[in-house]
């Protein structure tokens, strides 16, 4: 197999994330969500709670609260988004120059833009779907869930306009834009698998 990156962008709700590890399945390529946050975690020396709590959010934070060893020695110090976002991008592009993998969010279209290798995806789906879906995996309200996802939605988007001065959701930016709910999260991956090898990348 060639050497193939896909991000998947998404909206919250979407599947964007069982679509993504549903092609890890199928093509033995590892998706990196959460493990992102691992291991971007690990190779600064801050805690995974700091990467977290700032996962595609835009925030500012104490050094001396979330550094592994301790303290970091500066009482008024402190490490920003740009500052994650570096540290996060780097590992990103380590791993993308080491293996064939997918990115689910975090930028990594933008991040990866100078690779000739990747495959950005967008994955939608209408709201009423996505807030039902969401009612049921977090025991909420349909008017709750709905709620929630137009806020992911925006936080998304907040994070991706700043970083990458682009527009997190348009058409554009992306290879490929496609709805979850019309072919179901199988379904999905059968048409982006389709989609690569017809871009020569598998």
């Amino acid at each position: 197999m060639n050497h193939t990156i896909i991000n998947i962008g998404r909206q919250f709700g979407s599947g964007g994330r069982q679509v993504a590890m549903e092609l890890g399945r199928r093509l033995g390529m590892n998706a990196y969500d959460n493990e992102l946050i691992s291991k971007a975690a690990e190779e600064s020396g801050f805690s995974k709670e700091l990467f977290l709590r700032s996962d595609e959010k835009r925030s500012i934070f104490s050094m001396s609260s979330f550094f592994t060893s301790g303290t970091f020695g500066m009482q008024h110090s402190f490490i920003n988004d740009d500052d994650l976002f570096k540290i996060q991008s780097d590992v990103i592009k380590e791993t993308a120059e080491k293996e064939s993998a997918i990115f689910i969010g975090r930028c990594s279209d933008y991040i990866l833009r100078d690779m000739d290798c990747c495959l950005d995806v967008f994955v939608s789906c209408p709201i009423e779907i996505r807030a039902k879906r969401v009612a049921e995996r977090e025991k909420l309200s349909f008017e709750e869930a709905k709620a929630l996802c137009e806020k992911k939605d925006r936080t998304r988007a907040t994070y991706y306009n700043y970083f990458t001065f682009g527009n997190w959701g348009v058409a554009s930016n992306y290879d490929l834009c496609i709805d979850s709910s019309i072919l179901g999260i199988e379904g999905t991956a059968d048409v982006i698998i389709d989609f690569a090898k017809r871009k020569g990348l598998l």
